[in-house]
């Protein structure tokens, strides 16, 4: 871990500006919108909700915010880390990386670490208050303070807690099932560079064909296809969704919780699948040939 900090950190300094847009611009933008847009909340719907419209609107917002920023951060997460490998070679600065006393699985992992996990928590965690700001100012709008007041906060901020940590859980299984395609990316731009995208995408669509051609069924890209299901799946797992009667908001919130810890376990038990044993083989691989590329050094800086 002493290792691995100091690396942590050179991410944190690097990129600071970069996550602070990231998260600045959404919510100011969202902020504006629900204070000086219109809302407008057709009648039909409101007479069928009823006295549930506030715990409705504060539930959307507060949920909509939280997995939009978190949405935001995985994706821009997912892009920086495919040129990992390469960054350091383009200034030479591998060369001073490479005189500290670290080793080249750490200065892999630490970065892998910061922006596939740290980075899209604290922006699930930073959408879930931004989401409670937006919340109150959308229901003052269109109800007024006291409706705000009045929100069943206990169920509200149980059903809101649950669906955070479901997602924090869920993440680091929704990459260990991604992790294969990832690394592979990480490889294929060390050695190409920009056309590592190119390369990797010309492959999945020449490699599908030519196994259909000869076994009939184009594997390779059905088992990238069922990667990508689990990795969504990590999150929801359960095909039928929440059971509740109508509008019933307030069951909703109620039943929430439970619902999310049952759907964990199942997307648990979805990692006992010879598709992730492969997949953590296969990644293994990948990562012993960065681990190698990098070893060279500055013998292939440029």
């Amino acid at each position: 871990m002493n290792r691995l900090l100091p690396l942590m950190q050179r991410e944190w300094l690097q990129h600071r500006f970069g996550w602070a847009l990231m998260v600045l611009i959404p919510l100011g933008l969202a902020l504006a919108l629900v204070t000086f847009g219109s809302i407008n909340i057709g009648a039909e719907t409101a007479e069928r909700v009823g006295d549930k419209l506030p715990a409705l609107l504060a539930t959307i917002s507060m949920a909509g915010t939280m997995l939009v920023m978190f949405v935001i951060a995985w994706f821009s997460s997912t892009i920086i880390v495919s040129g990992l490998a390469r960054r350091d070679h383009s200034d030479r600065s591998v060369e001073f990386w490479l005189s500290l006393p670290t080793t080249h699985s750490a200065s892999f992992a630490a970065p892998l670490i910061v922006h596939l996990l740290i980075v899209p928590i604290a922006a699930l965690l930073i959408g879930l208050t931004g989401g409670f700001v937006l919340s109150m100012v959308t229901v003052v709008r269109v109800l007024g303070f006291e409706a705000w007041l009045g929100l069943p906060w206990g169920q509200l901020l149980g059903a809101i807690g649950s669906l955070c940590l479901r997602f924090i859980a869920g993440l680091p299984l929704a990459e260990l099932w991604l992790l294969p395609l990832t690394l592979l990316i990480m490889l294929l731009t060390a050695w190409f560079r920009r056309w590592g995208w190119v390369i990797l995408i010309v492959g999945v669509g020449l490699g599908s064909q030519l196994l259909e051609r000869l076994f009939g069924h184009p594997m390779l890209s059905l088992a990238i296809k069922s990667q990508l299901k689990h990795a969504l799946q990590s999150f929801i797992a359960s095909e039928k969704g929440l059971q509740i009667a109508g509008d019933d908001v307030t069951g909703a919130l109620q039943l929430m919780p439970s619902f999310l810890l049952h759907d964990m376990g199942l997307a648990l038990r979805a990692l006992a699948s010879p598709l992730m044993l492969g997949g953590l083989l296969f990644s293994a691989a990948c990562f012993w040939l960065l681990l190698r590329w990098r070893q060279r050094g500055a013998s292939v800086v440029g």
